[in-house]
């Protein structure tokens, strides 16, 4: 008979005090001066529009202090009206703190956009899975770590709205009440598993990078979804042209790209054409049921022109089906193309994934699996000084160098043999 266990006590409201909303440049004023003689940790999230908006700016800014319980800050109503907030002054009060975030890689940069970067941080969500903890999202993690259950409900909502509903802003300081606790409870886990100095080289990594400009992705279009079942060069021409209109158009109407035109409308199109055949227009169109959505519709004068482009396209400008250079080809492809790569491959992954259980981790928290696939390709070397440095080139942290070394210098050793 299955056990059934005690409902969880709900956290509805937050126990710390909630100041006013800080959506005016005097409030901001107070604010500052509050937190200016505040010591400790201070609790941050963000609230994004991600899936309803082109930017991924922070909507709202959510602090917390042992000291002065949490503030919530309206950056968009700070903002001056060609630009974003700057709230360097705020980030300067802080400097020196512990800053707490949970998923801090997807919260540093739009923080960052408005000049406030921890220079101490501590990311619950991958000290969680450092400890191999099955579920690491902020609810289930307070949940288990924490025995309380957090109200979720509007972690989909478009935050750009205004004004921002009072039911939201509770929603949105629960997210930072029992973040001071909650880290202070993992932070006892992983001194107690050894792991202290793990976290503490990943945390360093992450704002390291934080502090770099973002790369410029090569060809992002193709990451369109569906894009795999292009088969032509002219097919790919479609979609890169596709993709580049329907950016231009979101970007200028300040609108998430899917939400205008989802991906398999694009890819969806694209298969119809081969090297030597192309009719789209719009019949491709009115058959594409993606077209027929309200925003799609509105721009079917900027969709046909690109195929137009497209149509008129030299062969010479079609892009190729892969790019060079661009690391290797998907494992699956090796035994055609380097067989001894692939045994390589069959050897390291499962040694890898041994050892990150050994050790309660996630496997791609112990390596990227890029990095591992980047290596087992083309090795620098089989010996365990070798293996280290061509590690640190991929970017790896020590503590994992360390653990794989030796490991994958044995197994590079074995399949060369």
């Amino acid at each position: 008979m299955t056990e059934v266990l005690p409902e969880l006590p709900l956290l509805a409201r937050p126990v710390a005090p909630v100041g006013p909303l800080v959506d005016r440049p005097e409030r901001l004023e107070s604010l500052i001066a509050e937190l200016a003689d505040s010591a400790g940790p201070v609790a941050v999230d963000t609230e994004r529009a991600s899936g309803f908006r082109y930017h991924n700016w922070a909507y709202l800014i959510q602090i917390k202090t042992l000291k002065d319980g949490i503030r919530l800050i309206d950056p968009m109503a700070l903002a001056p009206a060609d630009g974003l907030a700057d709230l360097g002054q705020l980030n300067r009060v802080l400097a020196g703190q512990e800053w707490i975030i949970h998923a801090a890689s997807q919260d540093l940069p739009c923080l960052t956009e408005l000049g406030l970067r921890p220079e101490r941080l501590f990311d619950t969500e991958l000290a969680a899975r450092l400890l191999g903890r099955p579920r690491v999202g902020l609810g289930p993690l307070v949940e288990d770590v924490l025995g309380v259950r957090l109200l979720k409900a509007h972690s989909a909502d478009d935050w750009s709205t205004r004004p921002l509903p009072s039911d939201w802003l509770v929603y949105a300081a629960l997210d930072v009440d029992l973040l001071i606790e909650l880290r202070d409870r993992l932070a006892a886990e992983l001194a107690a598993a050894g792991k202290t100095g793990w976290a503490e080289q990943e945390f360093a990594h992450w704002l390291d990078w934080s502090d770099k400009p973002t790369p410029v992705r090569r060809d992002p279009w193709r990451r369109t979804t569906g894009i795999h079942l292009v088969r032509s060069p002219r097919g790919l021409a479609v979609v890169r042209e596709m993709w580049q209109t329907r950016d231009q158009l979101a970007r200028a109407a300040d609108l998430a790209p899917g939400r205008m035109l989802n991906d398999q409308g694009i890819s969806g199109l694209a298969t119809l054409v081969t090297d030597r055949s192309f009719k789209l227009g719009q019949a491709a169109l009115a058959d594409n049921p993606w077209f027929a959505r309200r925003q799609a519709r509105r721009h079917w004068p900027d969709w046909l022109e690109a195929l137009r482009r497209v149509e008129e396209l030299p062969s010479d400008q079609w892009p190729p089906l892969r790019l060079s250079g661009d690391g290797p080809p998907a494992p699956r492809t090796w035994r055609r193309s380097n067989p001894v790569a692939a045994r390589r491959w069959d050897q390291l992954r499962p040694a890898v994934n041994q050892l990150a259980e050994q050790h309660n981790l996630p496997p791609e928290n112990l390596i990227s699996p890029d990095s591992l696939r980047r290596l087992a390709w083309q090795p620098d070397g089989s010996d365990r000084t070798a293996v280290w440095s061509q590690f640190e080139r991929l970017g790896a942290r020590p503590w994992q160098c360390d653990l794989l070394a030796q490991t994958v210098s044995q197994v590079l050793l074995e399949a060369a043999s």
